[in-house]
């Protein structure tokens, strides 16, 4: 056995147990799910069909809503349970009525994968095959639960569309869309996927990462850190690159609490998935879907286009994908406005190739706008995340790949990010707006860079508290700077 650990849900705990096949090859996820005999079997069916002509279908696209729907089901479902078998004990009863709430209001048996923490997908590829999860530590995995039909997928699916108000048909085979609990899902429909209904279900942290916490677990340093802190305090345009599940997005929303809380920062995404914390004065933006007559639509465009009208201090768009997107977010840089982005790419080269060739296609004119660019990596084999490249676009010309300055670097034998060159523009621009010279914005990194390790050392990850600390340098650097001291 590898792993053996417990899931705690609203109504039950289930064991865990993470071990190899025979063969060594294939390794298995399994639920110890707790058997009902047949007569209470039959009275569970039997409560199901009472409860199910009181259920009403409706759309909630907030967590609070589910919370309210779903508190209401299970005093229902626990009544029913205590009066038709009054002697069940406790534990019997508390898995009754916690599997008849997931069953009837959410994903059945598939909601224990989502309450694991330790899993960053589940993946459903037909009704053939066992459900697959993605484990943080282990990787891949078999579970041992497979859906009875592909009907019961589609069931799923359509349930899913219809808590957010969108819709997956034959006409309308992909849904991309997300649970209330902002974990994000792709479906698709046969014959789209030969095999079979899909769902893909991308997990996301409930609680958003802080910095301290990445600079804990070796994702940058705090020397790093600091000069992103000084870059967003002053309004300096970032855009994050990296393959799929590099960490771009929770990266970019452990940047955010840099932003003084009084700025308004709107946010814009296809699916949402940037979560920030309660304290920001944070507007998040999602697009629509058009009707069944192809009415409604809204993009990113129109919001994009839209939120300049809402005077944003700050603006986050989800995913950089199209040239319309990206030109009108080149203006709003252009523009005064402070921007933050992410894009798949590997490295800082990269990056840049891809935004000024098809199809985004941006003039390289506009590209001056862009501060700092942020590459992530993701390490497979180790199971790790690191800040790979920060870089920027000197004003020189040449040809492209000497247009790339990188200022950092990370050693993956040595596993530490390395200064590689002297800041040419961001340095300059942040003199620029700070009237700071030379020696004072080293000193302003420094002290930055000293309440960074001391959140650290004193293991403060609470994004309450690290604003806090973070809110008070701004406002006073000489106090906060002796506090620590």
């Amino acid at each position: 056995m590898l792993s053996k650990y417990k899931i705690e849900l609203e109504d039950y705990v289930v064991d865990i147990e993470i071990s190899k096949s025979e063969d060594g090859f294939v390794t298995n996820y399994f639920i110890k799910f707790l058997e009902l005999d047949e007569g209470t079997r039959a009275v569970y069916e039997e409560i199901k069909d009472r409860l199910i002509t009181q259920l009403q279908l409706v759309s909630y696209n907030t967590l609070d809503k589910k919370m309210k729907i779903t508190d209401d089901f299970r005093t229902k479902a626990r009544n029913e349970v205590e009066k038709l078998i009054p002697k069940i004990e406790d534990s019997k009863k508390n898995y009754m009525v916690g599997m008849i709430v997931h069953e009837m209001l959410g994903l059945g048996k598939l909601e224990i994968l989502l309450n694991d923490p330790e899993l960053e997908e589940v993946v459903i590829n037909s009704s053939k095959e066992p459900v697959q999860v993605y484990h943080r530590k282990f990787g891949w995995l078999i579970t041992n639960i497979t859906l009875k039909s592909e009907d019961e997928i589609l069931n799923y699916s359509s349930i899913i569309g219809r808590k957010v108000g969108r819709q997956i048909t034959n006409l309308t085979p992909l849904l991309d869309a997300h649970l209330p609990n902002g974990d994000r899902v792709n479906a698709t429909l046969a014959p789209i996927s030969n095999d079979g209904n899909t769902i893909t279900i991308r997990k996301f942290r409930k609680i958003p990462w802080t910095i301290s916490e990445f600079i804990s677990n070796k994702t940058l340093d705090a020397e790093v850190a600091a000069l992103f802190w000084f870059s967003i305090q002053y309004e300096l345009n970032i855009l994050v690159s990296g393959g799929t599940g590099t960490g771009k997005t929770s990266f970019l929303t452990s940047l955010m609490p840099f932003i003084p809380p009084n700025q308004r920062i709107l946010s814009i995404e296809d699916t949402r998935e940037i979560k920030l914390p309660d304290f920001l004065h944070w507007v998040p933006m999602v697009t629509r879907e058009p009707n069944q007559e192809g009415k409604g639509k809204i993009d990113m465009l129109d919001l994009l286009v839209n939120s300049l009208r809402m005077r944003p201090d700050r603006i986050i768009l989800g995913e950089i994908r199209r040239s319309r997107e990206a030109e009108v977010l080149f203006e709003a840089m252009h523009t005064g406005h402070s921007v933050y982005s992410t894009i798949h790419a590997d490295t800082a080269v990269q990056t840049y190739r891809r935004l000024i060739n098809p199809p985004i296609s941006i003039p390289e004119t506009l590209l001056d706008a862009i501060d700092l660019f942020v590459v992530m990596f993701r390490d497979r084999r180790k199971g790790i995340r690191r800040v790979y490249e920060i870089a920027e676009i000197p004003f020189s010309k040449g040809k492209n790949f000497e247009k790339i300055n990188i200022l950092y670097k990370w050693n993956s034998k040595s596993d530490q990010i390395f200064k590689y060159h002297e800041s040419k523009k961001a340095i300059n621009k942040l003199k620029v707006l700070t009237g700071f010279d030379d020696i004072e914005i080293a000193r302003e990194l420094d002290n930055r860079k000293e309440v960074l390790e001391y959140l650290v050392k004193n293991n403060i990850k609470d994004a309450a508290t690290v604003e806090k600390y973070i809110s008070s340098y701004i406002k006073d650097p000489e106090k906060l700077m002796k506090k620590i001291r």
